[in-house]
């Protein structure tokens, strides 16, 4: 019976891993997807949308259509699922792994002020100006609702969810990103202080280099752990290899 891998997709990264193992000779390979976004794009393999409905449901979706190996391989901020993949491979002795990306290292000039939470970042933001360019995602805006005298200019691929700070100017764009782009948005905009979730990668890294050229304060939201016992891999090339595909 051909293998049968599961990939919890949402990233890039997801998508590339799709590719490669779609590939490999008598791999079956389904990513599932959140729902989040409206156009996810094309994805090599079976595609699935929505939710397991918690440990129990992913548990028993990976009994139910006989997977061989799971890979998590959501965004580093996706919390709740990664936990919920760990629990149910333990529950069913399925090999896992999590594929995520190596967070951003500061270098020198950047400016950066870690936070572990959304209002963490929120509760620091009147140490600097009010023009605040926010590139936290879509979900948890209502995190900086409260701060009436910031003017916030939120980029997201999806229309953030409400509430909203009350001067709200929202940016509908996907990356990547270049520095140039990145520099004249923050010119033109008159930001004082990025805020931004370490999410790595180079898709939305320039507006950091565009921070730095500009000497502008950035608030970097930290990940939060990973649960206890997973293995991790930085990239693509570790999972197959993690998987027994090699190079594939």
């Amino acid at each position: 019976m051909s293998p049968h891998v599961l990939i919890l997709g949402g990233t890039a990264e997801a998508r590339r891993l799709a590719a490669e193992l779609s590939g490999c000779p008598g791999v079956r390979v389904t990513t599932s997807l959140a729902g989040r976004v409206a156009k996810p794009g094309s994805l090599a393999g079976e595609v699935r949308i929505g939710g397991f409905g918690g440990v129990a449901g992913l548990t028993d979706w990976l009994r139910e259509h006989r997977v061989d190996a799971l890979v998590d391989a959501t965004h580093p901020f996706a919390e709740t699922i990664t936990a919920n993949a760990a629990r149910a491979a333990r529950a069913t002795e399925i090999p896992s792994v999590v594929l995520c990306r190596p967070g951003w290292q500061p270098r020198p000039g950047d400016h950066w002020h870690p936070v572990p939470s959304l209002p963490a970042a929120a509760a620091v933001l009147p140490r600097f100006g009010p023009r605040v360019f926010l590139t936290t995602g879509r979900l948890g805006l209502s995190a900086f609702a409260h701060l009436t005298d910031r003017h916030f200019v939120v980029r997201s691929v999806e229309p953030p969810e409400p509430p909203l700070p009350r001067h709200t100017e929202v940016l509908l764009a996907r990356g990547p990103f270049t520095v140039a782009d990145e520099t004249a948005l923050l010119a033109g905009n008159l930001i004082d202080v990025l805020v931004t979730k370490d999410s790595g990668g180079a898709a939305t890294a320039a507006k950091l280099t565009a921070a730095r050229e500009l000497g502008l304060p950035v608030v970097v939201v930290r990940r939060p752990p990973l649960p206890d016992g997973v293995t991790v891999v930085p990239d693509v090339a570790g999972v197959l290899e993690r998987l027994g595909f090699g190079s594939a």
